[in-house]
């Protein structure tokens, strides 16, 4: 049955900031090509309003395009969506497709938190995070690592570093720590395939300071080695109380508010991670040569990335601004020739981690086991937690099978 009423720009806002392409969307929606018409060309007539949708491909567009059926019945477009404070301070252009993905993912995020945030609000056992918002880009710099590392009870770096062979293993004890603040911490960097996959050029972090629910998002396509830096950098956002969307660190001047809270959450991030006492003793760099060489053996000591490395020295004064922004750009032509060969050797690969282990790493054990505990105790359904977990009703119970402490699986109820 074909509907009326439907505002042919909205089904372009829809796609457009789904971040798909005409192709891309015709097949994922199942506009099937004939000898007289290709799906890409049926897509078009529906965009231009010289042919009516039916209900069943409103829904199976709502699906794709990850809105509500009722936002396609929109008489206009509405606004961009509403990202927090945009911390990016790159000057590199982001394409059209990927902001778009960005604010698909952002608007992923705020429904699952608004959601999490109900299910708080009903805990008697939850409470405001005291920390969210009492840090102010003023307060110096050693008295702010102070504060965070007395937080997530860091006495010396053997704390979190003692037991750490390789830079996941720092990030593992560190997301341990800061979900013990109660801070959920998710790793997302796609729409649910690698087709919808957003670059860390255009994101690293978003966080959402709430002190009932704060929620760190990490952009899970960035290297590995980066995202300890990326987690103590969002979680001094939530200290700070800004909530938004963060890049890589650049040279650029911070002349504008949300250029000096990215500067600030960097310094105390970095001071975190590899103190100034580790890097003291060194004179001075000039060429990108000796920039990269001591970043990576930093590296290697300290578990984390060598572009965290050498942000650290160019900020302690080590590394002039033209050696930095050098050794930076090798560093990341480098790493995406890592990822490309490891994208080739998984293609090789016959297997790989199971669908349940890899949505579980990404979730977090906290998530998972604040979510699962409210299913058990039917606060809430398969259905809501499925929205929370991104992931089909079906799915849930295959996912709390993994945690601890839950108990057996319950039948799904789906209202």
């Amino acid at each position: 049955m074909q509907v009326e009423g439907i505002n042919p720009a909205v089904l372009v806002w829809a796609r457009k900031t789904a971040g798909l392409s005409s192709e891309d969307a015709a097949h994922r929606i199942g506009l099937s090509s004939t000898q007289k018409e290709s799906g890409v060309e049926k897509l078009a007539a529906l965009e231009r309003g010289e042919r009516l949708p039916t209900a069943a491909q409103l829904t199976k567009m709502a699906a794709v395009y990850h809105r509500p059926l009722l936002s396609l019945y929109m008489s206009e477009p509405p606004r961009t969506a509403d990202r927090g404070e945009d911390f990016r301070t790159t000057a590199v252009p982001v394409a059209t497709d990927e902001a778009a993905r960005l604010d698909a993912l952002v608007r992923d995020v705020r429904a699952r938190h608004a959601i999490l945030r109900d299910m708080m609000t009903e805990d008697e056992d939850a409470g405001p995070r005291a920390f969210i918002g009492s840090l102010s880009i003023t307060t110096p710099i050693p008295q702010a690592v102070r504060r965070v590392r007395d937080a997530l009870g860091i006495v010396n770096d053997s704390d979190v570093r003692g037991g750490a062979s390789k830079p996941a293993d720092l990030f593992a004890e560190l997301r341990r720590r800061v979900e013990a603040l109660g801070v959920f911490v998710i790793l997302l960097g796609d729409l649910g395939n690698y087709r919808t996959a957003i670059s860390p050029n255009v994101f690293r972090g978003f966080a959402v300071a709430d002190d009932l629910a704060p929620l760190i998002v990490i952009n899970d396509q960035d290297a590995k080695a980066a995202w300890a830096f990326t987690l103590i950098h969002e979680l001094v956002h939530l200290f700070v109380g800004s909530t938004g969307v963060s890049g890589a660190p650049t040279t650029v001047q911070p002349h504008t508010l949300a250029a000096r809270v990215e500067r600030f959450c960097n310094d105390v991030a970095g001071e975190v991670l590899l103190p100034s006492q580790a890097i003291v003793s060194y004179g001075k760099m000039t060429t990108a040569r000796d920039v990269i060489e001591l970043a990576e053996m930093l590296s290697d000591i300290w578990k984390v990335s060598a572009a965290m490395a050498a942000y650290r020295l160019w900020r302690s004064g080590k590394a002039d601004d033209q050696a930095y922004s050098e050794a930076v750009a090798v560093m990341a032509q480098r790493w995406r020739l890592h990822r490309q060969n490891e994208k080739e050797k998984a293609k090789q690969k016959e297997s790989g981690p199971n669908f349940y282990t890899v949505k579980r790493h990404r979730l977090g054990d906290a998530l998972l086991t604040f979510v699962g505990r409210n299913l058990r105790a039917d606060v809430v359904t398969h259905t809501t937690a499925a929205k929370v977990f991104g992931v089909k009703p079906g799915a849930v119970e295959g996912l709390l099978a993994g945690v601890q402490g839950l108990g057996g699986a319950r039948p799904a109820r789906g209202r």
